[in-house]
């Protein structure tokens, strides 16, 4: 075979010796992006109460009682796709697998549905109720493990799963009974706080030279109930709307990883 022939496939095999991916004793750094969609988990539970007077909400109705109906509303319905970026340094122990940690910023913008009705029997009717959430932000810190197959210098597939804690931003919420003029702004609903977080990881990762690669990756998160705030609800009898949070995902990442 002729030279020009011979050493570009010398070349080639040097390469996938090498290319970038887990390889024993090697760090790796990793720029995250993607989104991060929300399968399940309620934002508010759902109650149903009596409230004797609606005076102390509108003056124009006092002496009047309703029955506010909520109905459970969950994250995908308020929220639904989040962004996510994030930052990550791994450490692969051997060519098939690797021990990373990851921080994380998960943001959407804020929502608002409507999320029950007030049973008026003064009116023998039932009017809509809104509720408008502030924006969902996260920031997670999690550690996780990961394992390789295939060869290294080609794209291979990995599994993975991930154990840490998210930090939530405080949620106010405004909720609205526009037929009767009753607003209540900005009502104190989450806390800031930590909270459990984790997740399974499924991908591939693809290297284009020695030390750079892409990784395409999906799985499931979880962060458990949020840290509830009943300052505002309370007194209506709704202190158990808030009584959950958490959040079950799916997100859709790509990365831009560089060994060394």
């Amino acid at each position: 075979m002729r030279t020009w022939l011979i050493l570009p496939l010398a070349s080639l095999f040097a390469t996938s010796a090498h290319a970038a991916g887990p390889e024993a004793g090697r760090w790796s750094m990793s720029l995250v992006g993607g989104v991060d969609v929300p399968v399940s988990g309620d934002v508010h539970k759902g109650a149903t109460v009596l409230v004797p007077d609606l005076g102390p909400l509108n003056p124009d109705l006092a002496g009047v009682d309703a029955e506010l109906r909520i109905g459970a509303r969950g994250h995908d319905r308020i929220y639904d796709t989040a962004g996510t970026v994030g930052l990550e340094l791994a450490y692969a122990p051997s060519d098939r697998s690797e021990v990373f940690g990851q921080v994380r910023r998960t943001e959407a913008d804020d929502g608002r549905v409507m999320v029950g009705g007030a049973y008026v029997p003064a009116l023998d009717t039932e009017l809509p109720v809104y509720g408008s959430f502030e924006d969902y932000s996260a920031l997670s810190a999690e550690v996780g493990y990961r394992m390789y197959f295939g060869t290294a210098g080609a794209a291979r597939p990995f599994v993975g799963a991930r154990l840490g804690a998210t930090r939530v931003n405080g949620i106010r919420a405004t909720f609205e009974i526009p037929d009767a003029g009753i607003t209540i702004p900005d009502a104190p609903f989450y806390d800031k706080g930590w909270v459990a977080s984790g997740g399974l990881d499924v991908g591939v990762i693809v290297p284009f030279g020695e030390t750079f690669s892409m990784t395409l990756a999906s799985g499931v998160r979880y962060t458990a109930d949020l840290k509830d705030d009943d300052s505002a609800i309370g007194g209506l009898g709704l202190a158990s709307i808030n009584d959950t949070g958490s959040r079950v995902s799916v997100p859709v990442t790509l990365s831009a990883r560089w060994d060394f």
